[in-house]
């Protein structure tokens, strides 16, 4: 049995500890709602801003893995939105691409193929068509296309048949575009 006093301490400081856990402000997603939440960390260096261009690609390969999920990739490009978003940084001066290539090409198929494949419909499709509009682009790499024999005609039109993705992503690199891999 632990003794009176210890059970007063360990009280105590568990008491003081949650006196001075931080209060973090809530996220926001007033970009891609279906992305992971933006959190402003008050008073933390290379915050979101006016003044910058933000440059990425973003290499899908990565399927979520729970098909009612949206790709990694996404996620990652769709919380980067929201977190310039909530900073103020101007859509013209936010430049991002997502390349798809191994299994992250499952989460650019159409509804009826996806939901043959995963019995649900393609939660991706959506924040594809979002994110088109606020200027990402998208490519496929044809290589993969070929290699694993999946018809074109089964992807969503928001994506652009590349070549390899691998040029897609030296290509923009060359341009200053930083990589992330997903």
């Amino acid at each position: 049995m632990i003794s009176r006093p210890i059970l007063v301490f360990t009280l105590l400081c568990a008491c003081g500890t949650l006196a001075f856990a931080q209060k973090w402000p809530e996220g926001k997603a007033p970009a891609i709602s279906e992305a992971d939440p933006y959190v402003a960390i008050p008073g933390a260096a290379l915050s979101p801003g006016t003044g910058s261009v933000y440059k990425g690609v973003f290499d899908a390969t990565k399927m979520a893995k729970d098909p009612k999920s949206i790709l990694p990739a996404l996620n990652a490009a769709g919380g980067l939105l929201n977190d310039l978003a909530v900073g103020g940084t101007p859509l013209k001066s936010t430049h991002f691409v997502v390349v798809f290539h191994g299994p992250a090409t499952d989460g650019i198929l159409l509804n009826d193929s996806y939901k043959a494949k995963y019995g649900i419909d393609n939660p991706n499709l959506a924040v594809i068509s979002k994110m088109k509009k606020m200027g990402v682009q998208f490519y496929v790499c044809g290589q993969h296309l070929a290699s694993t024999n999946i018809d074109p005609s089964t992807l969503t039109k928001d994506v652009t048949i590349a070549a390899d993705a691998y040029l897609v992503l030296i290509g923009f690199q060359n341009k200053g575009y930083g990589v992330m891999f997903f």
